[in-house]
């Protein structure tokens, strides 16, 4: 699965490594090299990253899912019991 960028997220996430670059490294990058770069995280280091918030996403739900009957459980016929209590 392609990780497209709107032309908005592609220029800030250019304009932040380029940034980085500079930062860190004290080295200029040209918009061609860090778009470069930006695709290359796109194909390489972007889908794991992907895969990983899918699976964790799909931990989260099932475990939800797991736990429905104990959190939407509502006792039946509960008119008569609590009349009980309220009664010597």
């Amino acid at each position: 699965m392609s990780l497209d960028l709107t032309n908005d997220e592609t220029a800030r996430f250019i304009s932040s490594l380029k940034k980085y670059f500079k930062t860190e490294y004290d080295q200029a990058l040209t918009e061609i090299q860090a778009r470069q770069l930006l695709g290359y995280i796109q194909k390489e280091i972007a889908p794991t990253a992907y895969n990983r918030g899918v699976h964790d996403a799909e931990t989260f739900f099932r475990t939800k899912l797991e736990d429905l009957p104990a959190s939407c459980f509502e006792p039946e016929m509960g008119y008569w019991i609590q009349s009980r209590k309220r009664k010597p």
